[in-house]
């Protein structure tokens, strides 16, 4: 969606805790017990199913999500994409998809390529599901 985010893989809860603070982040999990001390600061997610939980998500902190942010950020590692030609990505995707699209962008830091295929589609739907449901 475009929003500057950080995904934490250790299990060190005291270094999530120190980052999310020196970074002025909000924490989302599904485990309350252990960030009590954060609760201003800390979304706990109720829900299992990945749409409901971005709606969870998009109401709590009161997002709004702006289409032209969207898929602007690079998945793996936060970092912004730039669009890049369709010669430079060449190397980086497969033959088919060279041969089926015409718009890529590549992160710039780890430089994975990315394009509008089926998740890009899949992924817009699902937004405008969450903002339509907003609405009611």
């Amino acid at each position: 969606m475009g929003f500057d985010t950080v995904y934490f893989t250790s299990n060190n809860i005291g270094t999530l805790i120190i980052e999310a603070l020196r970074e002025d982040r909000f924490i989302i999990t599904r485990r309350k017990s252990e960030i009590d001390d954060l609760q201003k600061k800390t979304l706990v997610l109720t829900v299992d199913k990945l749409e409901e939980q971005l709606k969870e998500v998009v109401q709590n902190l009161n997002l709004q999500i702006n289409e032209s942010e969207m898929f602007t950020r690079c998945p793996l590692c936060n970092a912004l994409l730039v669009e890049v030609k369709r010669e430079e990505a060449k190397e980086q995707i497969p033959p088919y998809v060279y041969k089926t699209q015409n718009e890529f962008r590549q992160c710039n830091l780890c430089k994975k390529v990315y394009w509008k295929g089926s998740h890009w589609g899949n992924a817009t739907r699902m937004i405008k599901e969450i903002q339509g449901s907003e609405d009611r």
